[in-house]
Parts: structure tokens; C-alpha cells; sequence
């Protein structure tokens, strides 16, 4: 039940934004041209007749691709990080294996190390 009720709070502002995205391609179906030449205006050397709506469209996408790209780009250094401390971990890691593996080779008799010692209690009180 609770998922159900997660899901359809969640849903709904995606259910949302689908409606207002096609009423706008609705409301703005008129043909528009793009013009790519700004020094003739009246007889363009690249132009294109297209709806409004995939104009708009178009801009939305190319901002949002920009946008992640920009972000992406400045995510950089943290991901560089990560990678660092990812290897330096996996060093760590494989050197512990070789140390317990030697352990183990020098004294086959006892399976672990003993646990160490418990400081957790203050011998100066008395």
C-alpha cells in the first residue's frame, strides 16, 4: 500500500509536466521560420519552416545538454578524487592480503592472529 502511495506521488508532477507539455505543442502549432542568415532577411540563404513548439522543443533540449555538460565538466576534480582513493583502497587492500598470507606461511599452526587487547577500561582507577 505505501508503495503505491510513493509511486503515485511520485508520478504525478511527471504526469503534469506531460500535460503542459503537450498543451503548449497544442498552443503553438503555427508554422515559424528559422532563419540562420542574418544579413538577408528577406531572402535567407538557410532557413527552415518548422512548428513553434519543436523550436521550443529544440532550445529546451539543447539547454538541459549544456546544462549537463557543464555540470559534468565541473563534477572533474571530485570523480578524479574518487578514482584516486578507489586504487589507493584497492593497494591497501591487496597488501593486507599479502601480509595476512605471509602470516600465515610463518606460522601455519595457528589459523588467526589473537584479538588484541581491550584498553577500553581505565587501570588508574582504583
Amino acid at each position: 500500500m505505501l508503495k503505491r502511495i510513493v509511486k503515485t506521488i511520485l508520478l504525478l508532477p511527471v504526469a503534469l509536466v506531460a500535460g503542459l507539455i503537450i498543451l503548449l505543442a497544442v498552443a503553438n502549432r503555427h508554422e515559424t521560420m528559422l532563419s540562420l542568415d542574418p544579413l538577408s532577411p528577406g531572402q535567407p540563404a538557410f532557413s527552415i519552416t518548422v512548428p513553434l513548439f519543436w523550436l521550443l522543443f529544440a532550445a529546451l533540449g539543447i539547454g538541459i545538454l549544456l546544462g549537463g555538460i557543464g555540470a559534468w565538466a565541473r563534477q572533474g576534480k571530485w570523480r578524479r578524487q574518487a578514482r584516486h582513493k578507489r586504487r589507493e583502497a584497492d593497494s591497501l587492500r591487496h597488501e593486507t592480503e599479502r601480509l595476512k598470507e605471509e602470516v600465515q606461511a610463518v606460522s601455519p599452526a595457528r589459523p588467526g592472529l589473537p584479538a588484541p587487547a581491550s584498553t577500553s577500561g581505565d587501570k588508574r582507577a582504583a
